[in-house]
């Protein structure tokens, strides 16, 4: 079968893979029905984390149960199913808890990008639907398995409240999900910190009341002046960068709190700043698994809609900033992987 493979900045190839097979009492194998591209996967793709050895893509998948082990009981062959990216037994205490990210067992999926995978864990991983889904939905369920519950975990650590204003720091899928989630957990102003036309258009479609496009010390003068130099109540910082955080910090009103889902590449924070500042900080590897239930529950009764994230699209000059040694056909690469 043919697999999306990484092996090195710029270096993404579509091979023949083995086909995945049971290894272990506790796997399941699923044919994909679909799966996409994470943001995190641009970090590699950018030469900003190593490659050592080829790399197989895909973490972000759902599809039909084809085989189980031995050992599995929660699923069975011929049920459409949803993963999370992070495998989970769901009954180690850290589980119980709701932060099956920090499972005493816990693995990362991988080789989701290709037409069958291995799921280990399945029992604690994978969530199935009562009958197959029809295709319009499998956007949306595909959704669920990453950027939908990683927004919510943002919304969710950053104690969103009904009546509350949100500041959302970027606008990825899993930022425009975090201004979903925050509609849904009642958010009375909801400021979409984005620079993109398109995804400002769905950051208000999707709950957004207010829409910032400058960055840094701009940016957070313009939030200062919206809600009369108090701050947000909550603020979701959905990117990674230094840059993101210091202005997820400088945005939060004292006594607040900031949910962070961005993977961290070169944050450094300044511990003095944060003890005057008085917010408090929660967020690190989501534990969608935690949220799947009661997400795809609201897909598939229609009362949201996250799959439209995966229509959206960045224009070539936005996908190239930064990365202006790159020649036409790398940058290009990099708009379609955006």
């Amino acid at each position: 079968m043919l697999g999306t493979m990484l092996y090195g900045p710029g270096d993404v190839r579509s091979q023949d893979v083995p086909e995945p097979k049971i290894l272990l009492p506790t796997d399941a194998i699923i044919r994909l029905s679909a799966t996409c591209i994470c943001g995190s996967d641009l970090w590699p793709f950018r030469g900003l984390n190593d490659v050592s050895a080829p790399m197989a893509m895909g973490h972000e998948y759902c599809g039909i149960v084809v085989e189980v082990g031995s050992a599995v009981t929660s699923v069975k062959p011929g049920q459409f199913v949803v993963g999370s990216f992070c495998l989970s037994d769901n009954t180690c205490p850290h589980c119980k808890f709701g932060f099956q990210s920090s499972c005493e067992q816990r693995e990362f999926m991988t080789g989701a990008q290709a037409a069958f995978a291995r799921v280990p864990l399945a029992d604690g991983t994978l969530i199935a639907t009562a009958e197959i889904p029809p295709d319009d939905l499998i956007p949306s369920l595909l959704a669920a398995s990453d950027v939908l519950g990683t927004g919510w975990y943002a919304a969710d650590a950053a104690r969103v409240q009904p009546g509350s204003t949100v500041v959302v720091v970027g606008d990825g899928a899993v930022g425009l999900m975090g201004v979903l989630a925050a509609k849904q957990m009642g958010a009375g102003r909801i400021i979409a910190m984005s620079r993109h036309k398109s995804r400002q258009d769905l950051a208000l479609e999707y709950g957004a009341t207010d829409i910032i496009s400058e960055r840094g010390d701009a940016g957070v003068a313009r939030i200062r002046e919206l809600t009369r130099n108090i701050g947000a109540d909550a603020v979701l910082e959905c990117v990674g960068t230094q840059e993101s955080m210091k202005q997820a910090i400088n945005v939060a009103r004292p006594g607040s709190m900031i949910g962070y889902v961005g993977v961290p590449h070169g944050v450094e924070l300044d511990g003095q700043a944060l003890f005057f500042s008085q917010t408090g900080m929660m967020g690190g590897p989501a534990p969608v698994r935690r949220f799947l239930p009661h997400l795809m529950d609201l897909i598939l009764k229609r009362e949201i809609n996250p799959g439209k994230v995966f229509d959206l699209s960045l224009p070539l000059a936005d996908a190239a900033e930064g990365y202006r040694a790159m020649d036409e056909r790398r940058a290009i690469k990099t708009l379609l992987l955006t």
